[in-house]
């Protein structure tokens, strides 16, 4: 599954910008809060655990409405200065940036094959793009969690490094880190796999690791053809979390979304953001509020996350 079409949406931003960043700039400004967009928005309490967003459309922008700001850039062919911008907007609202780093390039023209990254990186010929990006990091007010490398655990995408042997990827999540803290001494690192059984493989270790993030999706058509029912946010939690708990590390879902009926939405949205006595280790769950960026297999298409009802493109 290709996530590289984000590319063409996002060149000249330097990098996938959440919140009303983007937004805020937009005629209109967000979304207006329907009805419907009420009934998809994950259900916050006072008891509720930490919430955040990547949130491109500013669905998210009201100061209250998420403490986590989520953004993606690459480490290469990216305009670094954009992430004064996101820091700005996050500071503002008191939150934290959770920054994803693909260690690649989103241009089109970016060949380089699995291996040959692998090698760049361990080889240190890749250390410059970290140090880049985190030296960069370093000057922004909000505080910053560096999630690089995501479900490394998933190969059926075309991330290059979901390619690597449990080994490599750990030999290289190590090497980003320890060339990061050499520019950026606050930041909290997140080792994030899919969820899937053998991610033990690929854990870097105890030291590099300060939060583990986990996927979570839930798509109702999905679930009824793959289990002959609706599945719920627990359910779908579970198995990864059972996989990653033993670590004794703080656990956030760093990509969540749901779409389906009313009642299969309302189900989400009531469960996400709830304290699970079977999940004490949870902590956070960040939604990724837009439609999914490349086709699921099997002829699903592109899920529409987005918890605002959208008129085109669909």
């Amino acid at each position: 599954m290709d996530r590289t079409p984000r590319t063409i949406g996002f060149a000249i931003a330097g990098l996938m910008l959440s919140g009303a960043v983007l937004a805020a700039s937009l005629p209109g400004g967000p979304a207006e809060n329907t009805a419907e967009t009420m009934q998809k928005r994950p259900i916050l309490t006072q008891d509720s655990i930490t919430f955040g967003a990547y949130d491109p459309h500013g669905d998210f922008s009201e100061r209250s409405a998420s403490r986590i700001e989520h953004l993606f850039l690459p480490w290469e062919d990216v305009d670094l200065t954009t992430l004064n911008a996101a820091d700005e907007y996050a500071h503002a609202r008191g939150r934290t940036l959770m920054i994803t780093i693909e260690p690649w390039s989103w241009s089109p023209k970016w060949r380089l094959s699995s291996q040959g990254l692998l090698k760049s990186i361990l080889g240190g010929e890749r250390d410059r793009n970290m140090a880049a990006v985190c030296s960069t990091a370093a000057t922004l007010k909000s505080p910053v969690i560096i999630r690089w490398g995501q479900e490394m655990d998933e190969t059926d995408n075309q991330f290059s490094w979901a390619h690597w042997q449990g080994k490599d990827f750990a030999a290289a999540f190590r090497r980003i880190v320890k060339v990061c803290r050499a520019h950026l001494t606050t930041a909290k690192f997140m080792w994030s796999p899919k969820g899937n059984e053998g991610l033990d493989a690929f854990y870097p270790g105890d030291d590099v690791v300060d939060i583990i993030g986990l996927s979570v999706f839930g798509y109702q058509r999905y679930d009824r053809d793959k289990t002959g029912r609706d599945q719920g946010f627990a359910e779908r939690l579970a198995p990864g979390y059972e996989r990653v708990k033993n670590y004794g590390k703080p656990i956030m879902v760093a990509e969540l979304g749901y779409e389906g009926d009313v009642s299969y939405v309302g189900s989400w949205a009531q469960s996400v953001a709830k304290r699970h006595a079977e999940f004490p280790a949870l902590t956070a769950v960040v939604y990724f509020n837009d439609r999914e960026i490349y086709d699921w297999p099997d002829g699903y298409g592109r899920p529409d996350w987005r918890v605002a009802l959208q008129t085109t493109d669909r």
